[in-house]
């Protein structure tokens, strides 16, 4: 389930509705006036970061313990593409710590240039939808290695009773 919810926010990211600026009104705290300005909604912006960056790390603990040698090698590929984007997600407020975790500055997130981050989550190639891939890939990988062979023969896998809702994987 943490790889879905990875997917689902990556593709949360590639909605170009969350990157078209819209007419936000804002207060002045000093005078109390509020005025209407076009503008990135940067607090949706900010939450759609947030959850890819809590489900990716959710993702890359859980399957650190994973005993698929599937599940792991995805991994590995998500964190090393994670790392060669090293230099782009740091424009983007996102470092990568201890334990291929990665950390989210908002500070730095809110004054960044909109087209650094929309090369970041946005379009069929962008890092976001690269890691939806794997998330995608973790997922089922996840659900197939746990199958078994039942006393009769056939095949018995998490996946199949996913899909009729009788299981919830971690990864």
């Amino acid at each position: 389930s943490s790889a879905d919810a990875l997917k689902k926010s990556a593709n949360a990211l590639n909605n170009e509705a969350l990157w078209e600026k819209k007419q936000i009104t804002k207060k002045d705290e000093k005078t109390g006036e509020e005025t209407t300005v076009e503008d990135y909604d940067w607090d949706a912006i900010t939450k759609a970061v947030k959850s890819f960056v809590d489900d990716y790390n959710s993702v890359v603990k859980l399957a650190g313990n994973s005993d698929s040698k599937d599940v792991l090698r995805n991994a590995v590929w998500m964190t090393g593409m994670t790392e060669a984007n090293d230099n782009l997600l740091s424009k983007a407020g996102i470092t990568v710590g201890k334990g291929n975790q990665m950390e989210l500055n908002e500070d730095v997130l809110k004054k960044a240039d909109i087209r650094t981050l929309k090369t970041l989550f946005t379009g069929h190639n962008s890092f976001a939808s690269k890691v939806s891939m794997k998330a995608n890939s973790i997922s089922n990988a996840a659900a197939w290695s746990s199958g078994t062979y039942k006393s009769n023969g056939t095949y018995n896998n998490s996946l199949s009773e996913l899909v009729s809702g009788k299981v919830d994987e971690e990864v």
